[in-house]
Parts: structure tokens; C-alpha cells; sequence
């Protein structure tokens, strides 16, 4: 479930008429962001399970730096060629090759290439809680979750939410994203701490 949750950012404003067409701008315009994130997990019964906040920065395609600081810190970095997730609490880095990490996940339509239409059938899915909202499904049966909503506003992608497998709904809400920032390198290396386990490919 965690790793599904690297997928966050913001649009940026434009005037498009809908959201599928301002999500399209967003792939050709939009090489970097970063943004703050709050984060909640409700069961199938919208009861309340988990929730969080933290960070978000990319550039793509393939590089971001997704980091939960509250209520307990983890840290997933993806360098271009290998996606590392930190448990800080275990001490514990598990890696995994980008594509298999990627694959039809949210990661892959906000932060990777721009031919995400290859891996999702998106539709307009009409508006709610004054947001335009865009549905993806993964053609990848394999995926972990059913669909994919994007709440598009006027700051751009303002909401998210994952419905996975098991009737899970994560929803997600954004906000003070800066468009097109520039980075440090090393914004988006991740070298495991001394002594941490690590596991994966």
C-alpha cells in the first residue's frame, strides 16, 4: 500500500475547459514540483484507519522524493533506476528495479514519462466538492488497486484518491505546490544508513 502512495503532486493552474485535457498539459508542461500532502486511509466501511502527512518532490521522469513525517517517518526515493523506501522505526531499506516499482502505478502517471495513456484508460469522471475530477484504470490487471481519481481545481491536481483490491479508499489532498522547481542531485539519491537491513533486487 505504501508504495502505491508515491504518487503525489500537483497540476499546475491552467485554463482547460476539462480535467483529462489539463492533465495532458501537466504531463507536457510540468518537469518538476513539489508539494505538502496530508494523507487518509478509510476502510470499506469509511471508517477512518490511518492517517498522515509529509512531503513530495519530483522531477521527471522517474526521480522523486516522497517523505512521511508525521505520525511515523519513512522515506521513499526513487533515483531514475531504483525505488528505495526507508523504514526508519525497523531500520530497514527495501529496493526494487524502477520499472517493477512503477509499472501502472499512481508514481507513473504524475512523476514518470509522459506515455502514461499506455499504462491507464482515462475518462472524465464529472465534478465533486467543487473539483473536476479524472478516473484512471490500470490496464495491467496485476495492479494493486481498482482506479485512480485526480480532483482537478484551480491550483491544479488538489485531490487524490486509491481504490484498491480490497475496498480501501486512500484519499489525499495537496497543497503550496511550486511548479518546475530546481534540485539538488542529490534530492533524489538515497545511500542506506549504516547497519540498516536491506532487501529486494
Amino acid at each position: 500500500m505504501r508504495a502505491l502512495l508515491l504518487a503525489v503532486l500537483l497540476v499546475p493552474a491552467l485554463a482547460r475547459a476539462d480535467a483529462l485535457g489539463e492533465f495532458r498539459a501537466y504531463l507536457r508542461d510540468t518537469q518538476s514540483g513539489r508539494t505538502q500532502f496530508e494523507q487518509k486511509v478509510f476502510d470499506r466501511s469509511e471508517r477512518l484507519v490511518q492517517s498522515s502527512s509529509g512531503s513530495f518532490a519530483f522531477q521527471r521522469p522517474g526521480r522523486f522524493r516522497w517523505q512521511i513525517r508525521v505520525p511515523y517517518e519513512q522515506l521513499i526515493v526513487g533515483d531514475g533506476e531504483r525505488v528505495w523506501i526507508y523504514d526508519r522505526d525497523l531500520n530497514q531499506v527495501t529496493v526494487r528495479s524502477m520499472g517493477r516499482a512503477l509499472g501502472s502505478t499512481p508514481a507513473a502517471l504524475l512523476a514518470g514519462a509522459t506515455d502514461v495513456e499506455r499504462a491507464f484508460e482515462m475518462s472524465e469522471a464529472g465534478r465533486a466538492d467543487g473539483l473536476a475530477w479524472l478516473e484512471a484504470k490500470p490496464r495491467d490487471k496485476d495492479a494493486g488497486f481498482d482506479r485512480i481519481r485526480l480532483g482537478m481545481g484551480p491550483l491544479g491536481v488538489q485531490a487524490m484518491e486509491l481504490l484498491d483490491h480490497f475496498g480501501q479508499t486512500t484519499r489525499l489532498r495537496f497543497s503550496h505546490f511550486v511548479r518546475n522547481p530546481t534540485f539538488e542531485p542529490s534530492t533524489f539519491r538515497f545511500t542506506p544508513p549504516e547497519g540498516a537491513d536491506v532487501l529486494g533486487e
